[in-house]
């Protein structure tokens, strides 16, 4: 192990070297995490997951969201349905569930949301399988989602873990790559790029993209540092269909998606410094996760999107979603490589979902609304609420500490300027993820759960 943590300190050492990074010492300990394992799931609120989970952060009392055209309000309730609907979740869908701070307009969204999406998708299977009345108010607990509770208990549950931008799922996953949102007006010139909160270049046959273009995404991600310093990575996509709407409507038609189809949930190939850097081979199907599990041969940094049958975004079932991500766990925790991994699970934004806590503001994309977040890692401290305030950039910060010397995707020190406004993991307000684990501990054994516990 002592050898180990030598090499990966040194390896550290190159890769900041190799950045031109000049950033502080990564903290003590860090560099026993080997792989970093982010899976990135659809659509709940941290209240509509874990609001009764003791000790966080959830729903308080006496809560009472206005129903529209009507006097009454509708408060949190304990929902017991496998299949969910939720609401809208663009831009302004989310200011208007915030309401400049009330935090009460998610009934009237989800109810108008229904209307519109049901009348230009009439055929879409969602508008049948939807409850007639709004569950945006409804929470689950252990009943439904035993597992994701079990490692609450025995990993770490974050409880103010923010989606990074204020929007829907095509922002949230190109943060989640590149610590920014924008759309680029000259092809391979990450100059030409400015912020977008809501309508970065969509994929070909998206109803945003009006011109059939093919998006450039020309500014730097995560992987440009990541190949420079040579550190692994790869970007597993599920095959099936698209989880969300391409429009960020509650309903729409499926469109199929795989490793070799770019899109919203896909969107590193469209990156300039993926294709200039002969990287779109990381972009790989998710049995070659199960596979490098499986072998002792996990990367160092794994990104892992679901597809709509198992992505927990409405009408998915909540037990299928629930099923994929114990499997994805499972393998790590029975592979060789568990002793040395952090897995980071989160959900990409709120799905219209009822949440009480007001986002802090850190630009003028974000943050956006409160989602779940759980570490898990034989290093995680055991049955620990993480208070800080985060969001998805915190996975940024951790590899970039771990495995790149502290060097940032920064304008000012990583050789491929843009004009993002600011470097999201050096925003004061963000917490820091070394603060979830003991590295001084035992590295702790596996806690394989069943794919399909009881769902009461």
């Amino acid at each position: 192990m002592r050898r180990a943590l030598v090499a990966c300190l040194a390896a550290a050492c190159v890769a900041a070297t190799a950045s031109g990074a000049t950033s502080k010492a990564a903290p003590p300990g860090i560099h026993l995490i080997r792989h970093v394992v982010v899976i990135m799931q659809e659509n709940r609120s941290f209240d509509s997951y874990f609001g009764t989970y003791p000790g966080a952060d959830g729903i308080p009392r006496n809560v009472c969201v206005p129903v529209p055209r009507s006097s009454r309000c509708e408060r949190p309730y304990h929902d017991t349905s496998n299949r969910n609907a939720g609401g809208p979740h663009d831009h302004i869908d989310a200011i208007r569930d915030i309401n400049g701070g009330k935090m009460n307009g998610f009934v009237r969204q989800a109810s108008a949301g229904r209307r519109l999406a049901c009348t230009v998708h009439v055929d879409a299977p969602a508008c049948s399988l939807a409850p007639k009345a709004p569950d945006v108010m409804g929470y689950h607990d252990w009943h439904e989602i035993p597992n994701y509770w079990s490692y609450a208990r025995h990993f770490v549950l974050q409880d103010h873990m923010f989606q990074p931008d204020l929007s829907w799922s095509l922002p949230a996953h190109l943060y989640m790559v590149s610590g920014w949102s924008a759309k680029c007006t000259k092809k391979g010139d990450p100059m030409s790029c400015h912020a977008a909160v809501q309508a970065p270049g969509s994929p070909p046959g998206e109803p945003q993209n009006t011109t059939g273009a093919t998006p450039d995404y020309a500014w730097t991600d995560l992987t440009y540092l990541l190949h420079k310093a040579h550190v692994s990575w790869r970007y597993y996509v599920a095959k099936g269909n698209q989880p969300d709407c391409a429009d960020s409507a509650m309903f729409c038609a499926p469109v199929p998606q795989n490793a070799k189809t770019p899109g919203i949930w896909n969107p590193l190939p469209y990156f300039d410094t993926v294709r200039i850097d002969r990287q779109l081979g990381n972009v790989a199907p998710l049995q070659d996760f199960f596979r490098a599990a499986r072998r002792g041969s996990l990367p160092a940094v794994s990104w892992i999107t679901p597809a709509q049958a198992v992505s927990e975004h409405p009408p998915g079932l909540v037990t299928a979603g629930q099923a994929y991500v114990t499997s994805l766990v499972d393998a790590v925790m029975r592979s060789k490589d568990w002793s040395s991994t952090a897995i980071f699970l989160s959900w990409d934004d709120w799905g219209g979902f009822y949440d009480h806590v007001v986002p802090p503001h850190v630009d003028g994309q974000g943050y956006g609304l409160r989602v779940p977040g759980l570490v898990i890692s034989p290093y995680a401290r055991r049955g620990f609420i993480d208070h800080q305030i985060l969001s998805h950039d915190a996975y940024l910060k951790f590899i970039e500490d771990d495995f790149l010397g502290g060097a940032r995707i920064d304008p000012k020190t990583d050789g491929r300027p843009d004009p993002r406004p600011d470097v999201r993991e050096n925003a004061p307000i963000l917490g820091n993820l070394v603060k979830d684990f003991d590295f001084s501990q035992k590295p702790r054994p596996p806690l394989i759960l069943p794919l399909h516990p009881p769902f009461s």
